[in-house]
């Protein structure tokens, strides 16, 4: 039987852990990406947004409209900047619209 802990964790640093031990980095972070870009670019472009990718440090972002896509390639530096800001690391150093 395994030997009872006596030290507190915090559910936060547990579920780091949890994560860690079982591989599951590079898909939560999937998830952080896609929520931060809900959040950041709002209800009016997520409607337009077919899909959104995490590969290395590149985010690929394929968008329904080509004019929206014309418009956001503009921000790109900015965009990713949020991102980043959001995310709280310097996760995403390249942004492809598709």
């Amino acid at each position: 039987m395994a030997k009872r802990q006596n030290e507190f964790h915090s559910i936060k640093d547990l579920m780091k852990d949890v994560i860690k031990e079982n591989k599951l980095t590079k898909g939560m972070l999937q998830l952080s990406v896609k929520e931060a870009w809900t959040k950041l670019m709002g209800v009016g472009v997520v409607s337009y947004t077919n899909n959104i990718e995490l590969h290395g440090k590149t985010l690929i972002v394929n968008l329904k409209s080509s004019v929206l896509r014309e418009e956001l390639s503009y921000g790109k530096e900015k965009i990713i900047r949020m991102m980043n800001e959001e995310l709280g690391t310097n996760l995403i150093s390249k942004l492809i619209l598709s």
